[in-house]
Protein backbone atom coordinates (compact mmCIF):
# COMPACT_ATOMS: atom_id res chain seq x y z
CA UNK A 1 0.00 0.00 0.00
CA UNK A 2 1.41 3.43 -0.90
CA UNK A 3 0.19 6.19 0.63
CA UNK A 4 1.49 10.42 -0.67
CA UNK A 5 1.10 13.24 1.52
CA UNK A 6 0.17 15.71 -0.95
CA UNK A 7 2.86 19.05 -0.38
CA UNK A 8 -0.23 21.50 1.29
CA UNK A 9 -2.74 19.06 0.93
CA UNK A 10 -4.71 15.22 1.39
CA UNK A 11 -3.56 12.45 1.90
CA UNK A 12 -3.66 9.88 -1.91
CA UNK A 13 -4.18 6.19 -1.23
CA UNK A 14 -3.95 4.40 -4.26
CA UNK A 15 -5.75 1.01 -4.49
CA UNK A 16 -8.73 -0.67 -6.25
CA UNK A 17 -11.34 -1.17 -3.40
CA UNK A 18 -12.15 0.47 0.08
CA UNK A 19 -13.67 -0.41 3.14
CA UNK A 20 -14.27 2.44 5.47
CA UNK A 21 -15.57 2.58 8.94
CA UNK A 22 -16.41 5.58 10.76
CA UNK A 23 -18.61 4.97 14.08
CA UNK A 24 -21.26 2.38 13.10
CA UNK A 25 -21.71 3.19 9.35
CA UNK A 26 -19.39 1.09 7.07
CA UNK A 27 -19.13 1.96 3.17
CA UNK A 28 -17.26 0.19 0.60
CA UNK A 29 -15.57 2.50 -2.43
CA UNK A 30 -14.44 0.71 -5.60
CA UNK A 31 -12.27 3.28 -7.22
CA UNK A 32 -8.71 3.22 -8.07
CA UNK A 33 -7.71 6.07 -5.62
CA UNK A 34 -8.68 8.28 -2.63
CA UNK A 35 -8.13 11.60 -0.85
CA UNK A 36 -8.31 11.55 2.63
CA UNK A 37 -8.53 15.00 4.90
CA UNK A 38 -4.99 15.59 6.50
CA UNK A 39 -6.08 19.49 7.54
CA UNK A 40 -8.70 18.57 9.98
CA UNK A 41 -11.01 21.25 7.93
CA UNK A 42 -13.12 19.07 5.69
CA UNK A 43 -16.93 19.08 5.94
CA UNK A 44 -16.65 15.18 4.55
CA UNK A 45 -14.29 13.11 6.54
CA UNK A 46 -12.37 11.39 6.50
CA UNK A 47 -12.43 12.30 2.61
CA UNK A 48 -10.49 15.96 1.27
CA UNK A 49 -13.28 17.98 0.16
CA UNK A 50 -10.90 21.21 -0.57
CA UNK A 51 -10.99 22.62 2.50
CA UNK A 52 -7.01 23.00 3.06
CA UNK A 53 -7.09 25.39 0.01
CA UNK A 54 -9.25 27.50 1.70
CA UNK A 55 -7.63 27.61 5.13
CA UNK A 56 -4.31 27.90 3.79
CA UNK A 57 -3.24 24.79 5.45
CA UNK A 58 0.55 24.11 4.85
CA UNK A 59 2.20 21.10 5.34
CA UNK A 60 5.32 18.67 3.64
CA UNK A 61 5.18 16.29 1.35
CA UNK A 62 6.13 12.63 1.51
CA UNK A 63 5.36 8.79 0.57
CA UNK A 64 4.61 5.70 3.11
CA UNK A 65 5.35 2.73 1.85
CA UNK A 66 3.93 -0.48 3.57
CA UNK A 67 4.96 -4.20 2.30
CA UNK A 68 3.22 -7.02 3.08
CA UNK A 69 4.90 -10.24 4.07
Amino acid sequence: MRLEFLENGPIRVEGKRFAVRVGEKEEVLERPRVFLCRCGGSGNKPFCDGTHKRIGFQAPGGVLEVEGD
